[in-house]
């Protein structure tokens, strides 16, 4: 039996640096993510915490692999949802690679690929609900680092 898995990808022109910045800069989260706030030091090892604005916690994990500015894996678990969480730990891979486009004119833009897998046996939930989810997100972070602004308030 295959994992539940999700997977987006996205073209943005920015940097790797600028890209891996806004992944784990805490101010920078809270602007892209709908106000969610994110309580880690993004290094291997390190627990990581998703937190509502009320100060509720909405996801929990630790870093499996922090290698700035190309790889994030975190071992990922939903905290509100009875259901979410009951279906148990995924693993979200962040893989950020410079790419060129239309390089006879310049362009530059940076690959994110996000890798959401869950375990085969009860994953399957959590996988239905970060499809919905990181397109919205992915968007807003796109948003604010092409034009300083995010797509979804």
């Amino acid at each position: 039996m295959s994992k539940p898995t999700f997977v987006y990808v996205t073209y943005i022109r920015t940097t790797p640096d600028r890209l891996w910045a806004a992944l784990t800069d805490p101010k920078t989260v809270e602007r892209f993510w709908f106000g969610m706030t994110v309580e880690c030091e993004f290094e291997t090892g390190s627990s990581w915490a998703l937190k509502f604005k009320d100060g509720r916690t909405a996801d929990t994990g630790e870093i499996l692999e922090a290698i700035p500015p190309k790889r994030l894996v975190i071992h990922w678990r939903n905290e509100f949802k009875p259901e979410l969480k009951a279906a148990g730990f995924t693993r979200c891979t962040m893989e950020i690679e410079l790419a060129d486009y239309y390089p006879d004119f310049g362009g530059r833009a940076v690959k994110l690929t996000i890798t959401h897998e869950a375990n085969a046996d009860t994953g399957a939930p959590m996988i239905d609900a970060v499809s919905g989810g990181w397109p919205k997100v992915v968007a807003n972070l796109k948003s604010l680092l092409e034009t300083g602004d995010i797509a979804f308030a």
